[in-house]
């Protein structure tokens, strides 16, 4: 992992604004302590056995709701118009639990080591990126297919482990993964992991 220059980073954000769609509905439910919805769970990809069920390292700091004690937004810059927090939910992520934490380290792992291996195989094209093609084969040999909201493309990834959300990126230069949650409102048609580019 460390000669494929891997980074891992764990992220936590609360959730706010709509969710919709299958992934998030089930994250919001889980959150909320409400019941969850009649539809089946999500399907797991990039299980390995016995993940952890606690990080063992320091705990990641979350990030509160409420205003920051110099009366700056969270997630916003301190001069941020009024009503920034509001215009930008759409890009919050769900918060994720201790365990859910240690399972999608545990993922993200796995996840690295399969990209590892097209990148070690060599043969990226133009900006040193990798066919979609060759990057989704590796999503897929950890059993992350289309029902997992894979998106692949221009040396980028997203993947929804039925857990958390697992995305970075893979050029020949460049390894990343990043654990986070799903996304209140997604990029439309590119699964639950991916930053909307646009807004409501």
């Amino acid at each position: 992992m460390a000669a494929a220059a891997a980074s891992l980073m764990v992220i936590t954000m609360t959730a706010c604004g709509s969710q919709k769609g299958g992934a998030a509905d089930e994250a919001g439910s889980a959150q909320s302590g409400s019941p969850t919805p009649s539809y089946p769970p999500p399907p797991k990809c990039a299980q390995p056995a016995g993940t952890p069920t606690a990080l063992p390292s320091s705990p990641v700091p979350s990030t509160s709701s409420t205003s920051s004690p110099d009366g700056g937004l969270p997630d916003g810059p301190a001069d941020a118009p009024p009503n920034y927090a509001d215009n930008h939910a759409y890009r919050m992520q769900a918060s994720l639990s201790a365990e859910q934490q240690a399972s999608g380290q545990a993922s993200a792992e796995l996840i690295l080591t399969e990209l590892a291996k097209v990148r070690k195989e060599g043969g990226s094209g133009e900006f040193g990126r990798f066919s979609d093609q060759r990057v989704e084969a590796a999503l897929r040999r950890v059993g992350c297919g289309e029902e997992h909201g894979v998106s692949v493309g221009n040396g980028y990834y997203a993947v929804y482990t039925g857990v958390v959300c697992v995305s970075g990126r893979v050029t020949k230069d460049e390894l990343t993964g990043e654990v986070h949650g799903v996304y209140a409102e997604p990029q439309p048609e590119a699964g639950p992991c991916v930053e909307n580019q646009g807004g409501h």
